[in-house]
């Protein structure tokens, strides 16, 4: 399972953040990241930390977005700063885990974001 906090209503140029926590998994958590899903649009990543470390940011929140994790604790925090109207989703935590030789693909309840002047 894998639990989301924060998002909200902000103003243009706003910031929030996200936090995602994994509980009762007893799989290993390979890949955690963020994605976002507009009304009537495909769920699209955002933001991605894999299990090596390396981060993936889609082009429209590079330079606003930081995500980061704790890799013993299965926890993920993503810092959104100067937020824009098209930001405006549900945002949910993915996670992926191994389970023997497949992986299984962990989400979140999923979050309101609201970018509105």
């Amino acid at each position: 399972q894998l639990v989301q906090s924060g998002g909200g209503l902000v103003h243009p140029g706003g910031s929030l953040v996200l936090f995602c926590a994994s509980t009762d998994t007893p799989f290993k958590i390979s890949d955690m990241g963020w994605y976002r899903q507009a009304p009537g649009e495909r769920r699209e990543l955002v933001a991605e930390v894999r299990d090596g470390g390396n981060r993936y940011y889609h082009e429209s929140v590079k330079g606003r977005f930081a995500a980061s994790r704790d890799h013993e604790k299965n926890t993920m925090v993503m810092q959104m700063n100067n937020l824009q109207p098209g930001d405006t989703a549900v945002y949910y935590c993915h996670a992926k885990a191994a389970v023997g030789s497949d992986v299984l693909d962990l989400w979140g309840q999923g979050t309101q974001v609201t970018v509105s002047s």
